[in-house]
């Protein structure tokens, strides 16, 4: 699967350089060719299998972005408020002093 993957990240490549407009006649031959060949690859390795491994793998790859997700910053809580209010209000001050003047 990751063969198959990488290929066509490779395909998407060389279809930018083919139609990018300051790519010289030289790197469109180059990437045409380079196209070619990775498309045969493609054709010889066949679809997926469409198993129990691609689901598994498609499973794995949602639980990676579920564990990557960013948790809420913690609560502040007992006597930590009352210096975290001051806090917020000094910056607040300043930043509308600063503004002003």
């Amino acid at each position: 699967m990751k063969s198959v993957d990488a290929l066509h990240r490779k395909l998407r490549g060389l279809l930018a350089v083919t139609r990018d407009s300051a790519a010289t006649d030289h790197e469109r031959a180059n990437a045409e060719a380079l196209k070619a060949r990775i498309e045969g690859k493609l054709r010889e390795e066949g679809a997926p299998k469409g198993d129990w491994t691609d689901a598994a793998f498609r499973l794995g790859r949602a639980v990676q972005a579920i564990d990557k997700s960013t948790a809420p910053p913690p609560s502040v809580s007992g006597g930590a408020k009352i210096p975290y209010r001051f806090g917020k209000a000094l910056g607040k001050g300043l930043k509308k002093w600063r503004s002003t003047s």
